[in-house]
């Protein structure tokens, strides 16, 4: 939702009002919305800010990252794991237009987050003074709603709606940016926590005859088969998406926000959909007769080709966000609501069914996967070590029970198709917008929100020194964060490419690499290099023993592909194995 909205009238009193600083004020809604971790890097236009912070200290805790994209990522983080709005900030000129990245990738992937900016004073805005930017016009198409303060008087509301608009419907990113002069302006501060906006309708209401429809297709069905993504995870839906599933005896494949809704080893769960998917699932689609989307928003990674994309089947759609619906697939019937309500209000309206027949089809070609790939990923019988066997280990050592957190590439598709998933809310990752560099900062966001959990990132050699800075923040604020670097001395996903489709053309992809065992140890990190199998075990133990930060390097084999694969453009029924 974008422009300016206007807050419905409340019925409650508020409390007594005080007088005090815009700055001051800022700190004040932010305890009043429950924040406890601020991430952020200070600067001129936000010093008042952090003055009055300072004075906070016991009550939130500000990590001063290593770069404001950073702070971004360890925001995202907090609210992936925590579910809870992630909250950032940073100065005007750079340090706002550093947080860009991290905006645009929690607003593609319907994270909450917060971010705060200074900003010059106001009668200085459109003179091109130092340091200033227009960052409520730049972060336009990637917030779901900005605002720019210049009166202290504004700060309450701007607050209340933008954690509002953040954590409710469809989550996403908001930006507040302040002036300098309304941070240092005096007012008399109340907070009221924002109900609801005139014309903001989060949550559409559930049509009733839909669902019937949507059941009778599901009971009639031969062949269904569901595709559901982190709309599942957002929603709460989890027990609701289970229960429906288990009735129904419906297999179920995921995209790759949408893994750990439910485990990965649950008898209905068929794997990963799209470009590096499973088997069954990526053929199975173009030969189910009902589709049910649940939560996921029918991206080109997961659907290949839309001409060829699942003509045969009676599509259905479960979304939050009306947007959504006929996008990019076209619907014969869409429920639109909260994900955990409308799955509730199925479940009784479907007849209990097995499908065995049709399950077997997902067995059998799983097979056929089992044989050509997924043997020789975790029992090679080459030399080099496979980053599956990698991610196998660290299953087997945290029991299935870690939080993977993934940078972007190869190894982020290795670690989603091998890794186990236990438990809800454990496959941390950049999806939509692919952003390397984000999987070392988003895990520190990870650990401090959940620090009970075992957060594991899994980085590969060039995403991880897009954000190696952040290890400065591991070691000034002790997060006992586990870093696994996968290093094949490439960008292997762009390799791979060039393998397979520029005729072995590796232009400017191999990597050369610094001794990241000894940077890691120059933030005072245990660390230690894996480059032979018969130490894998041992070394993945030390790392998950390990009550502090840990680094852990693994060499593994340059040029290993990832399969399956569909290529760009082609139909998910030519998905290739090799």
């Amino acid at each position: 939702m974008k422009g300016t909205q206007t807050i419905q009238k409340k019925t409650k009193k508020t409390e007594t009002t005080e007088r005090i600083s815009g700055s001051e004020a800022v700190i004040k809604c932010l305890l009043a919305e429950g924040v406890d971790i601020l991430y952020g890097y200070p600067g001129g236009a936000i010093m008042p800010v952090y003055d009055e912070l300072y004075k906070y200290q016991d009550k939130i805790h500000h990590v001063l990252t290593r770069h404001e994209q950073g702070a971004t990522h360890s925001a995202q983080g907090y609210a992936r794991i925590s579910g809870k709005v992630g909250v950032c900030m940073a100065t005007s000129g750079p340090g706002a237009t550093n947080l860009i990245t991290g905006i645009a990738d929690a607003q593609i992937d319907s994270t909450p987050m917060v971010c705060i900016t200074g900003q010059v004073g106001s009668h200085l805005l459109g003179s091109d003074a130092f340091q200033e930017t227009d960052i409520v016009g730049i972060s336009t198409p990637v917030t779901k709603w900005n605002i720019q303060v210049t009166k202290a008087s504004q700060i309450p509301e701007a607050f209340a709606k933008a954690f509002y608009i953040a954590k409710s419907g469809r989550p996403g990113p908001v930006l507040i940016d302040i002036t300098k002069d309304a941070q240092f302006e005096e007012f008399d501060f109340k907070y009221e926590k924002c109900k609801g906006i005139r014309s903001y309708k989060p949550v559409p209401n559930t049509d009733k005859n839909a669902l019937k429809t949507a059941a009778e297709l599901i009971n009639n069905a031969k062949k269904p088969m569901v595709v559901w993504g982190q709309g599942v995870i957002l929603g709460k839906a989890e027990e609701a998406f289970k229960a429906v599933i288990e009735k129904a005896g419906l297999p179920s494949a995921w995209t790759i926000l949408g893994a750990s809704a439910i485990p990965s080893k649950h008898p209905l769960n068929v794997g990963m959909v799209g470009m590096h998917g499973n088997y069954a699932p990526n053929v199975l689609t173009n030969q189910c007769d009902v589709l049910i989307a649940i939560g996921m928003r029918f991206d080109d990674r997961v659907t290949g080709s839309l001409n060829t994309y699942a003509k045969q089947a009676k599509v259905i759609h479960f979304d939050i966000d009306p947007a959504e619906i006929d996008k990019n697939v076209k619907t014969d019937v869409a429920v639109l609501g909260d994900a955990k309500e409308s799955l509730k209000s199925l479940l009784p309206l479907l007849n209990a069914n097995s499908h065995t027949n049709w399950h077997q089809n997902f067995k059998d070609l799983y097979q056929i996967e089992y044989d050509k790939v997924i043997k020789n990923e975790l029992h090679p019988t080459k030399e080099g070590l496979t980053m599956a066997e990698v991610l196998k280990e660290i299953n087997t050592q945290t029991k299935g029970e870690a939080a993977i957190v993934s940078d972007v590439g190869q190894h982020q598709m290795i670690a989603c198709r091998y890794a186990d998933f236990n438990t809800t809310k454990s496959n941390i990752t950049s999806g939509g917008l692919g952003t390397m560099g984000f999987a070392l900062p988003a895990a520190i966001g990870a650990k401090m929100a959940a620090p009970e959990r075992e957060v594991v990132a899994i980085i590969g050699d060039g995403g991880y020194q897009m954000t190696i800075q952040e290890l400065g923040t591991i070691f000034q604020q002790k997060v006992p964060v586990k870093i696994v670097v996968l290093n094949n001395e490439f960008l292997g996903m762009v390799r791979q490419w060039q393998q397979l489709f520029f005729d072995k053309r590796y232009a400017s992809t191999e990597m050369v690499n610094p001794d990241f065992v000894a940077i890691a140890k120059g933030y005072s990190i245990d660390a230690q290099k894996v480059t032979t199998r018969e130490n894998l075990k041992d070394a993945v133990k030390g790392m998950i023993d390990c009550k502090g930060p840990y680094f852990l390097e693994v060499r593994v084999e340059k040029e290993g592909n990832v399969f399956p694969m569909i290529p760009t453009g082609a139909s998910v029924s030519d998905i290739r194995l090799e």
